[in-house]
């Protein structure tokens, strides 16, 4: 699945968003599972993976009884902090508190396609970091291409 664009959206006082109608069209249970995986990100941001997806990347990293200090610091963490959240009939998450309160997210969010994700941002500060972003685009491509 191909995640695109950007929608604002509100979490209502019950913690929950409702995704957006052009992610949840093309939503495919069978393919991408019931649920979505939740991990808070160090830059205010929210990303959620469609389960079958984030158990498929989870598969692929190399398993061990012993992995590296670093691995296993990365491992503790990002998987201590992802939640499963269950999508309600309504097209609904309840965002976890926790990640709302370690991201400082307010109600007022922009929900953003990004390829295998979807993340989710402030509003106020995704609309003020969108002129910068396209304007470093041409060098955040070469330096991508460069690595």
């Amino acid at each position: 699945m191909l995640f695109t664009g950007h929608a604002e959206h509100a979490i209502d006082a019950k913690m929950r968003l409702s995704l957006p109608k052009k992610h949840r069209a093309q939503w495919d249970k069978e393919a991408h599972g019931e649920a979505w995986y939740c991990v808070p990100w160090p830059n205010g941001i929210l990303r959620l993976y469609p389960a079958k997806l984030f158990q498929r990347l989870a598969e692929q990293s190399s398993e061990s009884l012993t992995p590296n200090e670093d691995e296993g610091e990365l491992e503790a963490t990002l998987y201590g902090l992802a939640e499963m959240l269950s999508v309600d009939a309504q097209g609904r998450i309840m965002l976890p508190k926790e990640h709302l309160e370690m991201t400082g997210l307010g109600r007022a969010v922009v929900v953003v396609g990004v390829r295998n994700r979807l993340e989710i941002h402030d509003q106020d500060e995704w609309q003020a970091e969108r002129a910068r972003r396209f304007a470093d685009l041409p060098n955040l491509v070469r330096k991508v291409d460069r690595s």
